[in-house]
């Protein structure tokens, strides 16, 4: 599995207590997952969301698989 999403995450304990965001945001991972899950669109959140892009809400789908894979998401 590709880790080209690094490029996107980041985890600072000093950003939303440490939970990973997109780089240079406070949009978490978490966030990102729970708009899609509501049914909203890639669209829908850049609209809401203007500083994401596709390839950045992709890297939040492959940062939760790749944890999940790992078993490492609590």
């Amino acid at each position: 599995m590709s880790k080209e999403y690094l490029h996107y995450i980041e985890t600072n304990p000093d950003v939303m207590v440490g939970k990973p965001c997109i780089k240079g945001t406070r949009i978490t991972v978490e966030a990102i997952l729970e708009m899609l899950a509501c049914g909203m669109s890639h669209s829908e959140i850049i609209s809401d969301f203007p500083s994401l892009n596709e390839a950045k809400i992709r890297a939040a789908l492959m940062y939760a698989a790749h944890h999940i894979a790992r078993g490492s998401l609590a």
